[in-house]
């Protein structure tokens, strides 16, 4: 038999940490946004967001961004 242990995978904590300081280094800060049901009918209003996207956590993250780059000239 061997002495090695069985390796183990990282626990939730762990894996966060790990994502934390990773972002970190990117220089990226992970802002939370409430969204009112208007805000977000204001982004389909405005064709920055498709009605069937408005549950759609990932589209309405692209679409925030993309006002956010608008807004500061970039990309």
């Amino acid at each position: 038999m061997s002495d090695i242990p069985p390796s183990r995978s990282p626990s939730p904590a762990a894996q966060r940490m790990r994502l934390y300081r990773e972002r970190r280094r990117q220089r990226l800060r992970y802002v939370p946004i409430p969204l009112h049901v208007t805000d977000i009918d204001g982004l389909i209003r405005i064709g920055r967001l498709k009605e069937d996207q408005r549950e759609d956590v990932d589209a309405l993250r692209a679409a925030v961004l993309t006002l956010v780059y608008w807004a500061v000239g970039d990309r």
